[in-house]
């Protein structure tokens, strides 16, 4: 709400200012009467820019992507086809995601964004203390060997403690971190469903029944299993854990 009330205002005064020649600053470009590094077109064309980045973003370095791979691994395993549906699955992984980043935006809104409001610190300096907390949370679950990898495919200098580590190569490290951990999740889930299926497809075939295939008659026993277990919050309980272990 906060950043829409920002934007709000800007869209509202930017106009005003402009037709009155009066130097203003944009997303902290400053422009003016003596000349602007940036003019306003420009900067509302780097900020739309910017926010159709913000969903890759959000994909790719919160927990959304650990989350959204485990649902969709539980859902193949219940073989409920399209049920829960997407969209369901993907809002319930995006708000599970926002709980867990809460703190870490927070921090970066009071290091970064707060400071630069205050004319505290520059532009630059704003964007590098702001990143700081994404810094540390991205750390804590990327993989050595994954940043290893990039280190050694960007031929960067190896840093010396992870604080030096530059997010060009934390970033997809921990993309990569967060896929073979929520595979690994995933082939769990998967194992007593698949006991599930081989019993009753052992079952039918011993007695002649042929006329259903097995997955039709082992879904609801894997539904009745999953609900008897209170699975969901057994999944997203565990889930949520692991980013606060």
């Amino acid at each position: 709400m906060r950043l829409l009330r920002i934007l709000g205002g800007l869209a509202a005064a930017l106009p005003a200012m402009a037709a009155a020649g009066e130097p203003f600053s944009l997303l902290g470009i400053s422009t003016g009467k003596n000349g602007a590094s940036l003019s306003v077109p420009m900067q509302i064309v780097i900020m739309l820019t910017l926010m159709t980045l913000l969903p890759a973003a959000v994909m790719s370095i919160t927990p959304f992507l650990r989350i959204v791979v485990v649902l969709h691994f539980l859902r193949q395993a219940l073989g409920t086809q399209s049920t829960p549906s997407n969209q369901v699955l993907l809002g319930l992984a995006l708000f599970l995601a926002l709980l867990v980043m809460q703190p870490v935006l927070a921090d970066m809104y009071h290091q970064g964004w707060e400071p630069m409001e205050n004319g505290q610190l520059t532009p630059a300096q704003a964007l590098e203390q702001g990143a700081k907390p994404l810094h540390n949370f991205l750390v804590r679950f990327a993989r050595e060997k994954d940043i290893r990898l990039f280190i050694e495919i960007s031929h960067s200098t190896a840093p010396r403690t992870p604080a030096d580590l530059e997010l060009r190569i934390l970033i997809p490290a921990y993309i990569l971190s967060e896929l073979k951990t929520g595979f690994q999740i995933g082939a769990v889930l998967f194992l007593p469903f698949l006991i599930i299926d081989l019993v009753i497809a052992s079952v039918t075939l011993s007695i002649g029944m042929v006329q259903l295939p097995p997955v039709m008659i082992s879904a609801p026993f894997k539904i009745l299993l999953f609900v008897l277990v209170d699975g969901w919050n057994l999944v997203v309980g565990s889930l949520m854990k692991s980013f606060y272990s």
